[in-house]
């Protein structure tokens, strides 16, 4: 039964299955970020005059590096910090920001979502560039619920929840707003299968896989699903396994778990060796520091 936070689900099984959402479940990051996100972020922060680099920084930050699935309002710190490096930005005269309080609040604030966000611009209405982050994200998410819709679940999702029906709990882990997911799981039908659905007002994935693990599940019996390098290390500050969703590659993916790796996570055959060798594969894929050739 579908509970609102972690601390009222029950423990009903051995075995805790952490799953992401967004490009995990749904192939949703691409249209998120184009269509959505990055539109918006020229529009609120008036780069029409390095657009193109502001395009695919934003893309290079969400989508193609080490630092996919980051929380948007870091992940918007990020954007600015690469574009005010970018050599041909500043050769047309751009100059970041002074985004000092969004900085300060992004490293102290513990749940990274409107609702705090909204709190801290009631409590500091001077804020421009808080005030205007704020707007920025209410923006996203109206963006995200009119042109994001009927995106179905990725080949062997379903099967999968099936095949973990009765044997695990679930529960998402996502730094999507909670409203969006409840939305995007309810449509599809895979909320029946979900204890809860942690997005990021209920606190960090490395916290809400902590809460959920505090209930009674052994370290080996804990596994995160999940498409970016954030998932893997929420995993393992719980010393969870975890199971890529490899980006670009997320169909294969998903048949491999379907296949292979659910069975060996309930036989106990997901070891470190299989752990490693999955990890492997995965850190491959997302390059950890920028060039500037790539970001034209």
């Amino acid at each position: 039964m579908l509970t609102s936070s972690i601390s009222e689900m029950q423990k009903k099984h051995d075995y805790l299955v952490c799953f992401d959402s967004d490009g995990c479940i749904f192939d949703t990051m691409e249209v998120k970020h184009k269509e959505c996100f990055i539109p918006n972020i020229i529009k609120f922060w008036n780069l029409e005059s390095v657009s193109k680099y502001a395009r695919s920084i934003a893309e290079y930050v969400n989508l193609y590096s080490v630092h996919r699935g980051v929380n948007r309002f870091p992940g918007l710190v990020l954007v600015f910090d690469l574009l005010d490096a970018h050599p041909d930005a500043v050769k047309r005269g751009y100059k970041a920001p002074d985004i000092t309080s969004l900085r300060k609040w992004v490293e102290r604030e513990k749940k990274l979502g409107n609702p705090a966000l909204r709190q801290y611009v009631a409590a500091n209405p001077d804020d421009e560039v808080m005030s205007n982050t704020f707007a920025w994200s209410l923006a996203v998410n109206e963006s995200v619920e009119e042109i994001v819709r009927f995106v179905p679940p990725f080949p062997y999702v379903k099967e999968c929840f099936e095949m973990l029906d009765g044997k695990a709990d679930i529960i998402v882990v996502s730094g999507t707003p909670s409203d969006a997911l409840a939305r995007e799981w309810s449509l599809h039908g895979l909320d029946k299968y979900v204890s809860v659905i942690a997005g990021q007002e209920m606190g960090s994935k490395k916290d809400c896989i902590a809460a959920a693990k505090a209930l009674g599940y052994d370290e080996d019996k804990v596994v995160m699903i999940g498409d970016a390098p954030g998932d893997k290390k929420a995993a393992a500050a719980n010393k969870a396994k975890f199971f890529p969703i490899n980006p670009m590659h997320e169909d294969a993916s998903w048949e491999r778990f379907a296949n292979e790796a659910l069975q060996k996570f309930l036989d106990g055959g997901f070891d470190k060796e299989y752990q490693d060798a999955v990890a492997r594969e995965f850190d491959k894929l997302l390059p950890d520091s920028p060039t500037w050739s790539i970001l034209t």
